[in-house]
């Protein structure tokens, strides 16, 4: 009897293998234990549901698992039956396939995450034990929600994340695995930690110790840095910028003799954003060497109408001049200066930069003839170096957090220039106005934008505190409306459209609503941007709304 390739029995033993088989070839080649036929699929189930059961009867007993612990309770109030639901919406809500840019009138959900966990954090809330795993998986997709989930979820996402593998993570952004933080009195545990613990684990202890005792967090680190790996101090040593001040400077001192150029490097500018530091001294010694206030101009000639045949000698204007520094020595690669410049860099303008930045800007008021900031940066610079010196400027007002300075770089914001003579990016200028107070951070941004319209102001809104102040938000309103009436090309304005989502005030949904109309198109008007416009101007409103609702269900309007 021959047998073909379309009915080859099922081995005898080995059933289950052969079942296995059966079942992914298909009963019309392999024979099932019931024989061919149109009743074969049906005897191959039968077949595989008897093995299961034999196979399942025929395991040996085994000593049982140890039961997991019970979750810790959590003792804060559970969220109200509103918020909750509103909690478990954001987390359903997933972005779709965007189709040309437009992303729909519907509010992003997502988005709003953030916000509402910020909102649900200051009140103290404990979330439903049944959300936790979808908060968990928000966290594990998105690593910039990971803190205020972390926070959100408690004790209890802890306790499952040592269950399930995918969020391991959150085991790895608390000391211990979710361990409480030792008192700062409990000095055995402290210790215990810091020299037993894993490396995450002494970050953490190091960071959170520095925020509540900034001594004793120096003293801790300052017993074991001989013997820690460079790439370890580096990570020790940049957990001191918080409380950073004048007794730190002792140890920072020493820290510049380290093995590690990028320790010495950091150590080099934490010294420098202490005023009072020697290291601060010595920059300001060697900066004020390179600069200068030269009034050996070239005299300028003027006209008098009294006297139009007669010459007169105009004041010479003061003009700052340069001298960048021929050499970087060895006291200066001990203090931070780097030696080699970044490729197309000339090395004497990368020294001078280093210099200028470390040095304390209190130098150029007594180096300058006593002149304020805004008249120091009003000066002319000879040679084209005013780039670099405005630019050195900035870091420096930027690492001191000098907010006379910084206001003096910026310049007002409605100058030509949109950033005043010292912001030579749009980055920088953000920082510069990092360094203000949010009144009147917000007060400049919205003076740029009424200025200069929105195609800068990206950068400079994302500084600003949230919500935005009522006269930054009209400005922002007022501008897109400007944009709007012009016919301006809409998708180039979704990003400012995105933020005024997240950080317009709620309050200011009802003066919008003249805008959801389609407008009128102008002849040169993208085709389309009016329906557009109307679109995001609607998913603004409803977003805005949408926070408020949010708000006042957490008891935070």
């Amino acid at each position: 009897m021959t047998r073909t390739s379309a009915s080859v029995d099922a081995p005898v033993t080995g059933a289950w293998e052969g079942l296995v088989t059966t079942a992914l070839l298909g009963t019309d080649r392999r024979t099932p234990p019931g024989g061919p036929g149109p009743e074969a699929p049906v005897a191959l189930l039968d077949a595989a549901a008897t093995e299961t059961v034999r196979r399942r009867a025929g395991l040996r007993p085994t000593r049982a698992a140890e039961r997991p612990q019970a979750a810790p309770e959590d003792p804060r109030p559970p969220l109200p039956p509103a918020a909750a639901r509103r909690l478990a919406l954001l987390l359903a809500d997933r972005p779709g396939p965007s189709g040309g840019g437009r992303r729909g009138a519907a509010p992003d959900l997502m988005e709003l995450l953030p916000q509402w966990l910020a909102a649900a954090n200051t009140r103290g809330f404990a979330p439903p034990p049944h959300a936790l795993p979808a908060l968990l998986d928000a966290a594990r997709g998105r690593t910039d929600l990971r803190p205020a989930v972390l926070e959100f979820a408690g004790p209890r996402a802890l306790w499952l994340a040592r269950l399930n593998h995918d969020w391991r993570f959150a085991l790895r952004s608390a000391p211990g695995g979710g361990a409480a933080l030792p008192h700062v009195d409990d000095e055995d545990r402290i210790q215990r930690l810091w020299q037993e613990g894993l490396f995450a684990e002494r970050v953490a202890l190091l960071s959170a110790l520095r925020s509540r005792e900034p001594a004793a967090a120096r003293e801790l680190l300052a017993a074991t840095w001989a013997t820690e790996r460079a790439e370890d101090r580096l990570m020790f040593l940049d957990s001191l910028r918080a409380g950073l001040g004048p007794d730190d400077e002792p140890f920072l001192e020493q820290a510049l003799a380290d093995r590690s150029r990028n320790v010495r490097a950091t150590a080099a500018e934490l010294l420098s954003a202490l005023p009072g530091s020697a290291l601060a001294a010595r920059m300001a010694v060697r900066a004020g060497a390179c600069v200068a206030i030269d009034h050996t101009q070239t005299p300028q000639t003027a006209q008098t109408p009294q006297a139009a045949h007669s010459t007169q000698i105009a004041p010479t204007a003061p003009t700052i001049a340069v001298e960048a520094p021929h050499e970087c020595d060895p006291g200066m690669e001990r203090d931070g200066v780097v030696a080699k410049a970044p490729a197309g860099r000339g090395e004497r303008s990368w020294w001078f930069g280093q210099l200028v930045e470390a040095a304390p800007l209190g130098t150029w008021s007594r180096r300058l003839g006593g002149r304020t900031p805004r008249e120091i940066v009003a000066l002319p610079v000879a040679d084209d170096w005013q780039s670099e010196l405005h630019a050195a400027w900035c870091r420096a007002a930027v690492r001191q957090r000098d907010a006379e300075w910084s206001r003096a770089l910026l310049g007002e914001p409605s100058a030509p220039e949109a950033g005043g003579p010292g912001a030579v990016s749009l980055a920088e200028r953000a920082k510069l106005l990092g360094t203000l107070g949010t009144a009147e951070r917000a007060e400049w941004v919205a003076g740029f934008i009424a200025a200069h319209g929105l195609s800068e102001a990206f950068q400079l809104l994302g500084v600003c505190a949230v919500p935005w102040s009522g006269p930054l938000g009209r400005a922002v309103v007022d501008a897109l409306n400007i944009a709007r009436d012009a016919g301006s090309y809409p998708w180039s304005f979704s990003g400012v459209m995105g933020l005024a989502e997240r950080c317009l005030d709620p309050s200011e949904a009802g003066r919008l609503d003249a805008l959801l109309a389609v407008p009128d198109e102008p002849e040169n008007a993208s085709p389309g941007a009016g329906g557009y416009w109307a679109e995001a101007f609607h998913r603004l409103v409803t977003t805005l709304r949408l926070r408020a609702a949010m708000a006042e269900e957490l008891g935070t309007a």
